[in-house]
């Protein structure tokens, strides 16, 4: 048995004790190495459901992850025990028309872990033990990397695939609006794709240091700020914070010909200036997770060409996963907090 955390519903978080199911093949037991509280994961835990995916029965949250090997299928050939690995939570099908035309993060029948998009629900990686397929694991063999920073993954890419729908941006000014984990990992993708300048806007002082000790050129406290100051400062904006009030800087800071990419998870019903879009011809596009971006930010990671280690506030023990969850929540107090075994 291993213990694992739960969400029952909105502030329902329960702690229990889980046998992990018997390994296939190809299959892989691994121990939790180190596992990012996500928004979508506070989501679940404050309100019961994220956007349109509503909780249906108990959900294990945890959807980036790194892990140990401590068992093996009897086919399994990509990993060993005691390998640290890398553990992309997408299992697109490979078979429909998204994942053929090389767009697996639009997969039709796309199960993701530590979601309630599908029912029964794609259980997650808050737990001490899981089973995974080798196929969505990638040994890291560089021992000066942290299971920490490894477990960063999963959000870098979301940064790197919300960057790359922007299209090129070498030489460009690129504005993000948010300055929490997936703001910032924003602006190491940014800097990684060669924007000439990296202009972060938030409402939290703390958010707004963390994103300039990333690498963000220019940070705003866009409560505080005019509105028409922040007129055509950007050839690219990023709504990563997931606020109508974010989406209105981007709107207003887009120069004329500008992209807009929405990463957040907006609220159903948000006022929108189709009007405005017309007449300076802005691109609206959308990100929705990432596909071949999670090898990308391995790499970048293992490699250091990214430094995720600012990003990581706290790391508490899965026994502790309440108080994970209310750090995680508070903004004043941290960025990134994960949860590991003891």
């Amino acid at each position: 048995m291993s213990l694992a955390c739960l969400i029952h519903g909105p502030l329902d978080l329960r702690l229990l004790d889980q046998a992990p199911p018997a390994l296939g093949p190809t299959d892989v037991l691994l121990r939790l190495g180190a596992g990012g509280i996500c928004g979508s994961d506070l989501h679940y835990y404050q309100h019961g459901r994220v956007g349109a995916f509503a909780l249906r029965e108990p959900l294990v949250p945890g959807h980036e992850a790194s892990g140990v090997v401590v068992g093996l299928g009897s086919d399994v050939s990509r990993v060993k025990l005691g390998d640290r690995v890398a553990i992309n939570p997408s299992h697109p099908c490979g078979r429909c028309d998204y994942c053929a035309s090389g767009r697996g993060n639009l997969c039709r029948k796309m199960f993701f872990l530590g979601s309630a998009s599908v029912f029964p629900h794609a259980q997650g990686m808050f737990r001490e033990t899981f089973v995974m397929g080798e196929r969505q694991l990638t040994t890291i063999t560089e021992s000066h990397i942290s299971l920490g920073e490894i477990a960063c993954a999963e959000p870098l890419s979301i940064g790197l695939h919300g960057i790359n729908r922007a299209g090129p941006v070498l030489g460009e000014t690129v504005l993000i609006t948010g300055g929490g984990t997936i703001g910032c990992m924003s602006v190491l993708a940014a800097r990684l794709a060669g924007a000439a300048k990296v202009i972060v806007c938030d409402i939290n002082d703390r958010s707004l240091d963390m994103a300039r000790t990333v690498g963000a050129d220019q940070v705003i406290r866009s409560d505080q700020v005019p509105q028409a100051e922040l007129a055509d400062l950007a050839e690219v904006c990023i709504e990563a914070a997931g606020s109508p009030a974010a989406l209105a800087t981007c709107l207003v800071a887009a120069r004329r010909g500008g992209r807009i990419v929405q990463v957040g998870t907006l609220p159903p019903e948000v006022p929108f200036p189709a009007n405005s879009v017309m007449a300076r011809e802005l691109d609206y596009r959308g990100a929705f997770r990432a596909h071949l971006e999670f090898d990308w930010a391995v790499q970048a990671i293992r490699s250091r060409r990214v430094d995720v280690r600012p990003l990581i506030s706290a790391q508490l023990p899965l026994a502790r996963s309440q108080e994970a969850f209310e750090l995680a929540a508070d903004r004043s107090r941290s960025t990134k907090v994960q949860l590991i075994t003891e």
